[in-house]
């Protein structure tokens, strides 16, 4: 089974792992096609990291339009279909953006069965040409991937009729996502440090966060751990509430550095709000937090409450005291404090490691390679022979 994926994403070195655990995975002969970096919207670059690259061929080839999320493209990926001549493409795009595009017209040239990879939650039409584009797309696919459940209802409204899979499009390293020692016993006057890691934007909730902050103890701080254009905001509203001596704001740090950084904290925040083109996709940070034993506090925002289940406390979001009253119960609660640490690391253990992504992501090229296998078969017996 020769599997070509397509992805920027996996620039990220911590997600190469499930291309480990797919090439263990049998008959499969997996390839990856992925750029050298992905500039980001918001001014940082995310260089590529080769931390898990056995068993697999790694292709870097160059990219055209970098940083453009909707009309980026690769230009030698017409070269490179011709020498892996896949059976299955593994296009880890949104339906919407040209680069599926190009994926998938060389995968239908090529008699390759392809599926497209979505988060998208909400209902969004695109101006041309990308509306086209989604369509021919939805016409092609063999099968399509889901991160959430929102995503599964709005491709049918959409009019996707193929197969639908939800699958997160990466899963998480136990080995590297895990507390590092036991946390200390922590004394009633030590601080008691609440945490976001992502990027700084309005979307996230950020605001909440600190309203929430004066509602809480002295010994409650905020750490803030990322890059993007709130920062200044961030520091000019802490002035204001008379709580900048209670925050910190740290730069963004490399994959590889999350866990460290994860484990400092006592509790994880993803405040998010739902806005009309945007609402909370997964949260992975939240997962990544879980399994270092890190208890998560989420808002109710897209997908937030389904990853958390019982393993954590939701909010309302929007609402500060409501956050406010999660962080007062775990510190008034060490009993549930640690029923959370220990529950989320369960959660991950059972849904999201690398090894089921990558399980779950074989028994889908199965289910494309029988379906195509039929197809061909059809067409062979409904042919009428050239006399």
């Amino acid at each position: 089974m020769r599997v070509l994926m397509i992805s920027k994403a996996l620039v990220a070195g911590t997600s190469q792992r499930k291309l480990e655990e797919l090439a263990k995975c049998p008959g499969v002969e997996l390839t990856l096609v992925t750029p050298a970096y992905w500039q980001s919207d918001d001014g940082s670059k995310q260089v590529l990291e080769r931390l898990y690259t056995r068993d697999y061929r790694m292709m870097v080839t160059p990219m055209a339009l970098n940083g453009h999320f909707h009309s980026h493209f690769y230009p030698q990926l017409g070269k490179i279909v011709r020498e892996i001549c896949p059976e299955i493409v593994h296009i880890d795009e949104e339906p919407y953006n040209f680069a599926t595009f190009q994926a998938m017209r060389l995968a239908h040239k090529h008699k390759a069965a392809a599926l497209f990879f979505t988060w998208q939650n909400l209902y969004r039409t695109y101006p041309p040409p990308f509306r086209q584009l989604e369509r021919y797309n939805y016409r092609h696919a063999a099968l399509a991937l889901v991160g959430n459940l929102d995503a599964q209802e709005v491709l049918r409204r959409k009019g996707f009729h193929g197969p639908i899979r939800r699958i997160p499009q990466f899963g998480f390293d136990l080995e590297i996502y895990r507390r590092s020692e036991p946390r200390p016993l922590r004394a009633a006057d030590t601080p008691f440090t609440l945490g976001y890691l992502g990027r700084l934007v309005e979307n996230k909730g950020l605001m909440v966060l600190l309203e929430a902050l004066i509602h809480l103890p002295e010994c409650c701080r905020v750490v803030f751990i990322g890059n993007g254009p709130m920062r200044s905001e961030l520091e000019a509203q802490a002035v204001r509430l008379g709580i900048s001596d209670r925050i910190t704001l740290k730069a963004g740090v490399p994959t590889y550095e999350v866990p460290k950084e994860l484990q400092q904290l006592d509790v994880l925040v993803l405040p998010s709000l739902t806005r009309p083109n945007w609402k909370e996709q997964f949260g992975r940070v939240l997962a990544e937090a879980m399994a270092c034993e890190t208890p998560v506090i989420g808002s109710n925002s897209g997908e937030i409450p389904h990853v958390i289940d019982d393993a954590g406390l939701v909010f309302t979001e929007g609402n500060a005291h409501e956050l406010a009253a999660c962080v007062r119960r775990l510190l008034a609660d060490p009993d549930l404090y640690a029923i959370l640490a220990s529950k989320g690391r369960q959660r991950v253990l059972e849904r999201y490691t690398q090894e089921r992504i990558a399980r779950q992501t074989y028994e889908v090229y199965l289910e494309m390679m029988d379906r195509q296998q039929r197809v061909t078969e059809w067409q062979e017996q409904h042919t009428s022979p050239v006399e």
